[in-house]
Parts: C-alpha cells; sequence; structure tokens
C-alpha cells in the first residue's frame, strides 16, 4: 500500500458510497486507474466489506453493557459460541486471556431485557462466572483500525 490506497481507503472510511469517478477527482487519479486500485484492495482482504452503520438509538437500543464471561472447561467453548452467535444483541465476542474467557459486548433496549439476555447467557452450559458493566456513555467508537499515517484525504 502506498500514500495513494491510504487516501484512497480514508475516503471510503468516511464515506463508503464514494465513487471510483469522485474518489479519483480528489486523489488525482484516473477513474480506471482508481478502480483498479479499489479492486485490488478488496481482493487482497484489506477492504473486509461495505457497510451501514446504524445508530442504535433508533431502534430503541440505548443500553450497551460488556460482560466477561468464564467457562468451565474449553469443552464447553463450541455451546457457548453457538449461543452467542443467537444472540442479536451481542455485537461483538472477544477470547481473551486473563481471569475470563470471553467478553461480549451487548446493546439492548433496557435493563429489562439486559437482565433477559444475561440469564441466558449464564444458562449455557459451561458458563461458571460472570460479570456485566453497563457503560454509561461512549467517549470513543471506531468502526476500523486507525490508518495512523497522517496523510489527510
Amino acid at each position: 500500500m502506498d500514500s495513494i490506497d491510504i487516501r484512497i481507503l480514508k475516503l471510503l472510511e468516511s464515506n463508503a458510497r464514494m465513487t471510483a469517478s469522485e474518489i479519483s477527482g480528489i486523489v488525482r487519479l484516473s477513474v480506471p486507474a482508481c478502480s483498479e486500485r479499489l479492486k485490488k484492495l478488496e481482493s487482497s482482504g484489506v477492504i473486509k466489506q461495505y457497510t451501514t452503520i446504524i445508530d442504535n438509538r433508533y431502534l430503541k437500543k440505548t443500553m450497551t453493557a460488556m460482560m466477561f464471561v468464564s467457562l468451565e472447561r474449553p469443552r464447553f467453548t463450541d455451546k457457548f459460541v453457538e449461543a452467542v452467535n443467537a444472540e442479536g444483541d451481542v455485537l461483538e465476542c472477544h477470547y481473551l486471556a486473563g481471569d475470563f474467557d470471553y467478553l461480549l459486548k451487548i446493546v439492548t433496549e433496557n435493563t429489562d431485557t439486559l437482565e433477559r439476555l444475561l440469564n441466558r447467557i449464564k444458562s449455557v452450559q459451561g458458563v461458571q462466572k460472570t460479570r456485566t458493566i453497563v457503560v454509561l456513555s461512549t467517549v470513543k467508537n471506531n468502526y476500523s483500525v486507525s490508518l495512523g499515517d497522517g496523510t489527510d484525504a
């Protein structure tokens, strides 16, 4: 990747609906050259997908919580992962090193829906211990890694 690829990625990060024509005008490439770079970024896996970010408040999902989960034994992992993947309000699930095995990011409607979800997670066979923390506010929430080279698009 060179500085032009990074500029293209920054533009797409702020607006994934930009056309190759719009991007090419900003980065000063021909439309075919810009299209070719986009194809290479996609085929190489640098660009994983184009997506829509939905504001959870419009879906009345205003409560965010983080739940740490410990399993009794590794043999319960598959059932746990299956249960987590079935829960729409669990947005992220991370396997951890340390005191807990997993960290779940949960976005749900309210304390009642959070309680029901927590009870479902706790009832999964092998779940030994949980710790849940309710998020009061979010001060930073990036959807992608930082390009971090200081190049402005």
